[in-house]
């Protein structure tokens, strides 16, 4: 796996979200994003100059200092746009025992033909359990929908996705959170 030495993030690494998936979870907030949704609640994050330069490292540090969270969550901007290290930090995060949930704007099938190209998407989609695809569609604009903005973004089940060859949608209504988010006990 190349390793990149930093990341462009819009803001800190957000430690406490129980909007951004299930559980108490961590948010990296990445810099950048092509999409330019109408109604997205993130406008700032889309200048690739914006935000910061933060060495990987620090954010390794930043997932080491946790410690009730069940998930880390890559949102911004777009983390498909800075794969490698996303990637790298995906990873970091998996050793720790946290799930990987990675909103994005691009279509798993657009994703995985991304991937066709350069392989580091395909090496990063092997680290996520969650994809949380498409583009914030203001006229599809759905208050109800759990972790999600609009009807036409789905919850993907990654992992077996790829064992299928096919999108197999994950059942935000019909999980065992202790089977898919299993941690340690707080209390002994």
């Amino acid at each position: 796996m190349k390793q990149s030495k930093y990341i462009r993030l819009a803001a800190d690494l957000q430690s406490d979200s129980i909007v951004d998936g299930p559980g108490l979870r961590a948010v990296l907030w990445t810099q950048g994003c092509g999409h330019h949704c109408e109604g997205c609640q993130n406008p700032q994050t889309w200048d690739f100059e914006g935000g910061g330069l933060v060495p990987i490292e620090a954010v390794k540090e930043a997932i080491d200092e946790l410690e009730y969270q069940t998930g880390l969550t890559f949102s911004g901007g777009d983390p498909m746009y800075q794969p490698e290290a996303c990637n790298e930090i995906a990873e970091y995060a998996r050793s720790k025992g946290l799930n990987i949930w990675v909103y994005t704007g691009f279509t798993y099938e657009e994703v995985l033909k991304l991937a066709e190209k350069k392989p580091i998407y395909r090496e990063f989609l092997d680290k996520v359990d969650v994809l949380v695809d498409g583009r914030f569609v203001l006229k599809k604009r759905n208050l109800n929908l759990l972790f999600r903005g609009s009807s036409n973004q789905r919850l993907i089940d990654v992992p077996a996705s790829l064992k299928k060859g096919e999108v197999v949608l994950f059942n935000e209504y019909n999980y065992n959170e202790e089977k898919y988010f299993e941690r340690e006990p707080m209390f002994v």
